[in-house]
């Protein structure tokens, strides 16, 4: 196959983009229920809406490179250890077309740190996961089937 999608015989191949998208929890006692980071989204879709930090992975990036680099750029957050927790690309999760997201988990202990919105994000916060507003795309599924591994624990 080609650069440009092309296989032998002049096929072209459509192609889903490829994101990455981190759900980083904070728990500041034992005693205390998580706490997840989102971003206001900045810009459609779903401008206003809450959502995972997360975004495009660059051509030629490794997406262990993006999505510290997505939320370090969202969130002003940086040197966070994350681990790949699932991959999601159930087409029709996004509008504006087929993409297929690593979804990466990072577990902090402690004072939440300070976080501000940034690039596409009008801000950025901590908000406990029993209390969210409606998530944008499947942001909801998602960060509901990270909690549940950790209950499964």
């Amino acid at each position: 196959m080609s650069a440009d999608g092309a296989a032998e015989g002049g096929e072209t191949y459509r192609k889903p983009a490829l994101t990455v998208d981190g759900v980083v929890l904070v728990r500041e006692t034992e005693s205390d229920g998580f706490r997840v980071l989102l971003i206001e989204r900045g810009r459609e879709p779903f401008r206003g809406s809450f959502a995972l930090p997360g975004g495009f992975v660059d051509y030629g990036e490794d997406v262990d490179h993006a999505i510290g680099r997505e939320v370090a750029e969202e969130t002003g957050l940086s040197g966070v250890a994350f681990s790949q927790f699932h991959t999601y690309g159930k087409p029709g999760r996004d509008p504006r077309g087929h993409t297929v997201s690593v979804v990466y988990v990072a577990q902090l202990t402690g004072d939440a740190p300070a976080v501000t919105g940034g690039d596409d994000a009008a801000r950025a916060a901590w908000l406990p996961v029993d209390d969210l507003p409606p998530l944008a795309f499947d942001h909801a599924h998602i960060l509901a089937q990270v909690l549940a591994s950790l209950d499964s624990r």
